[in-house]
């Protein structure tokens, strides 16, 4: 027992050290956890008791407000997506399946400094769409304050923290990519939607929306168990934890997908 614990301590100090940059530790909310926290605590005790508070009150008309921030969105995630893009090919092209452990030290530095700065933005990111409930709570949109929707964001972001703190590896690079393209689409739909009745004609597909989340949480998993069945040398507790999460995931959005398109069509 006390050798598998040295040796689980000794790969997670190995991870940390290919992995982890340094000077994330000086970055806005990562040099603690309890910054994170308290956005998290904050941000669910707005999702709980907002549409409380809400409930007297007329709804806020938040047009313009929409409009700036679904394209602040879209063009945060299109950057985002080729960031990561260059990352994943040169991640790739730098040793495919095998150990990092074993590459040029110069190498290393640049997947580890790459890696945690382009997780970072794509963290930033995840914290930025809390004001997609934000937005819901003031129009009273309460009928889309699902535990999904409460679930899914609160959930990224701890997972995107943790990920760069605790627990990195390179699987964050494939997942925040896959993630930030679907982005794309989701808030392009938003935006559309955003710029009034007259658009409605081109946001038909938005129940494939849910399907483009399903697909892309499948391709993941997909992509997850590939590492584990070509036995590539990468950090399998991280492996095994974005699994369960995806799972839950497709669970989740399964469950959405049924309720709010097979039964309205049953």
């Amino acid at each position: 027992m006390a050798s598998l614990l040295q040796h689980l301590v000794n790969n997670y100090t190995e991870v940390l050290q290919n992995f982890k940059d340094p000077i994330m530790d000086t970055w806005p909310l990562m040099g603690s956890p309890y910054p994170i926290l308290c956005i998290l605590v904050t941000y669910l005790i707005f999702a709980i008791k907002g549409p409380k508070i809400m409930e007297q009150r007329p709804a806020f008309q938040l047009n313009t407000a929409m409009i700036f921030y679904n394209g602040f969105q879209v063009v945060l995630s299109i950057w985002l997506t080729f960031l990561l893009l260059d990352l994943n090919i040169r991640l790739f092209s730098f040793h495919g399946c095998n150990d990092v452990h074993r590459l040029p030290s110069s190498q290393r530095k640049y997947i580890r400094t790459a890696l945690s700065r382009s997780v970072w933005w794509y963290f930033f990111a995840k914290v930025t769409e809390f004001l997609d409930t934000v937005f819901m709570v003031l129009r009273k949109k309460q009928y889309q304050l699902t535990f999904l929707h409460v679930y899914h964001h609160s959930v990224t972001v701890l997972i995107s923290w943790c990920f760069l703190n605790l627990l990195p590896g390179e699987q964050g690079a494939l997942i925040a990519f896959l993630n930030s393209a679907v982005h794309i689409i989701m808030y392009s739909y938003y935006f559309i939607a955003a710029l009034g009745s007259k658009y409605k004609k081109y946001i038909w597909w938005k129940k494939y929306m849910t399907c483009i989340q399903l697909l892309h949480f499948g391709m993941l998993c997909f992509y997850l168990i590939a590492t584990l069945v070509l036995d590539c040398r990468m950090t399998k507790a991280l492996t095994y934890f974005f699994l369960i999460v995806f799972f839950i995931f497709i669970y989740l959005f399964s469950n959405f997908f049924q309720k709010a398109y097979k039964t309205k069509m049953a």
